[in-house]
């Protein structure tokens, strides 16, 4: 994985999580909060900690935050900061920036200045928990748009032993098998295999990534609860 430079802005639960995130991944990681206790409880887990006003475009570029690939502005509940340390990245010429925005029109104002992606972290959380309440048998979930997702779910009883092309999983079931994760001993690290070949035969205990619509996806976990 390419090392690259990141900086979060708001040290809350939200960005505190995605700093220290970034740095276990091995990324350079610039965190930038007012709160002196929430730069302290950082200073030892990311690459660097800096207590200052993310409104200030002199202060900013004093840490360097304009030489960074990504900047991650995690201060939702401070609509108006939040605006305006965005538009002060626009400034410093950051082109890729991930907002969180706490209602539709925060979204929609930070989409018209241009960030690169407005995240909703509690309703795509809540979305992803309920989907997993419906779907007991799904481990985790992605929502690709209101009609498609990919979800994660242990392969089936009834696929173990079949090849993927006895299995006809797009004509049968009308899904498209996009990964496997495996584990090939108890103690061996898991490993991913994207796109298998037709003739990969499942195994027990592989973890099945499917991409569908939501009524196909629906339809194969009502199968599997029968």
């Amino acid at each position: 994985m390419a090392r690259r430079q990141f900086a979060v802005i708001g040290l809350g639960r939200f960005g505190s999580a995605m700093a220290t995130t970034l740095a276990e991944l091995g990324q350079d990681v610039i965190g930038v909060d007012a709160n002196p206790e929430s730069v302290r409880r950082l200073a030892d887990t990311i690459t660097q900690a800096v207590e200052l006003d993310a409104t200030d475009e002199k202060a900013l570029r004093a840490v360097g935050i304009h030489e960074v690939d990504v900047a991650v502005v995690s201060i939702g509940e401070n609509i108006e900061s939040s605006l305006l340390v965005v538009m002060q990245l626009l400034e410093l010429g950051i082109r890729s920036i991930v907002a969180k925005a706490v209602t539709p029109l925060h979204a929609r104002i930070l989409e018209k200045l241009g960030v690169s992606r407005v995240i909703f972290p509690e309703r795509e959380m809540a979305v992803r928990v309920a989907h997993g309440l419906v779907m007991p048998n799904v481990i985790d979930y992605i929502e690709l748009s209101r009609d498609f997702s990919i979800v994660e779910l242990p392969a089936p009883e009834i696929f173990v032993g079949r090849t993927l092309k006895q299995l006809e999983l797009r004509p049968k079931y009308g899904l498209t098998l996009i990964a496997i994760k495996r584990r090939p001993t108890a103690t061996a690290p898991e490993v991913t295999n994207v796109a298998p070949p037709a003739d990969e035969v499942i195994q027990a205990g592989d973890v099945l990534s499917l991409l569908g619509s939501n009524e196909r996806l629906g339809a194969l976990d009502a199968m599997l609860k029968r």
